[in-house]
């Protein structure tokens, strides 16, 4: 049997394992990603890790700075794929784009549908508080992520997990998804679920802002605050009029006032404990402005400032 055609859309480490999984199950003759993006302490010009890894397999690849003209859709009509693949390639797709392949274009998203549209899902599932997310594979509409769903798979978020290591684990589970539903789809195997757009939620694009921790919060908000803000943007904080990145933190106490917010109520080995509008929140790991992360014993050794330690709340 003829193996299947296939066009890759994707742009950041988290697409690479999707592409590797349909390079398993069909012939890709082109992957689409981003243009090359100026990254790393001398701003040089990097190419995006599917573009890498495209490369490597020998693959034809494209980066079009616009989507919509014409050019591109004529293109991937010449190709006469059977489906193309998108994976956070980071641009909405119009749709003489989504037209273009036999069967369309099907979509990976790092969600479970209709719960966290958009961009970020994997931040937003953490700092909302979510237990559990998962991945989708979805046909793709012209909506933003709006398509009807071919299949899933579900995780549990670990209670201190990061948005960084909850990403690799929902890449992986992604690309395990596509590996075995993709080929049912391509058959007319599997039915296609209409979302039901009255349960949907929004997860948009982070800014660096969204870092800013509040003590006036709740210790278990900021603790899914730091923990769904990282690696990016990033949870900060003000101690002493020094900018300070938090990186890992946990909750001691839930509910209650334990001081004034900001507040630090004991700071050594075991941790920063610091006072929250509701609980206490721990400070594990912290990095000041320019300098390395460090621990929270070595934070306080390196502390010079007299009178007791606290954070400002935000503005």
């Amino acid at each position: 049997m003829k193996p299947a055609s296939a066009i890759f859309f994707g742009t950041p480490e988290f697409a690479v394992p999707c592409l590797r999984a349909l390079c398993e199950v069909a012939r890709v003759s082109l992957v689409v990603t981003q243009p090359d993006r100026p990254a790393g302490r001398g701003m040089k010009l990097a190419p995006p890790p599917v573009k890498v890894l495209a490369q490597e397999r020998g693959i034809e690849v494209i980066q079009p700075t616009a989507v919509r003209k014409p050019e591109l859709a004529e293109r991937l009509r010449a190709l006469e794929v059977d489906v193309a693949v998108v994976v956070a390639y980071g641009r909405i797709l119009p749709k003489p784009v989504l037209d273009a392949p036999r069967l369309g274009c099907v979509n990976v998203h790092a969600s479970l549908l209709p719960k966290l549209r958009g961009a970020a899902p994997i931040q937003w599932s953490i700092l909302r508080g979510e237990t559990h997310t998962g991945v989708c594979l979805m046909r793709m509409d012209e909506g933003m992520d709006t398509g009807p769903v071919l299949a899933s798979r579900a995780l549990e978020i670990g209670r201190d997990e990061r948005a960084g290591e909850l990403s690799l684990r929902l890449s992986a589970l992604g690309a395990e998804l596509l590996r075995a539903e993709l080929p049912r789809y391509l058959a007319g195997e599997l039915s296609a679920a209409v979302q039901d757009h009255a349960q949907a939620t929004l997860a948009p694009l982070l800014t660096k802002e969204h870092g800013r921790v509040d003590f006036r919060l709740g210790a278990a908000e900021l603790h899914a605050l730091v923990r769904g803000t990282h690696p990016w943007p990033g949870a900060f904080a003000f101690c002493g009029g020094q900018r300070i990145k938090l990186h890992r933190v946990h909750v001691l106490v839930h509910e209650g006032v334990h001081g004034e917010a900001g507040s630090v109520l004991r700071a050594d080995r075991h941790g920063i404990e610091v006072a929250c509008g509701r609980g206490v929140l721990v400070l594990d790991e912290l990095q000041p402005d320019g300098k390395r992360v460090l621990s929270a014993e070595q934070f306080c050794a390196g502390l010079r400032s007299e009178g007791p330690m606290r954070f400002a709340v935000a503005p």
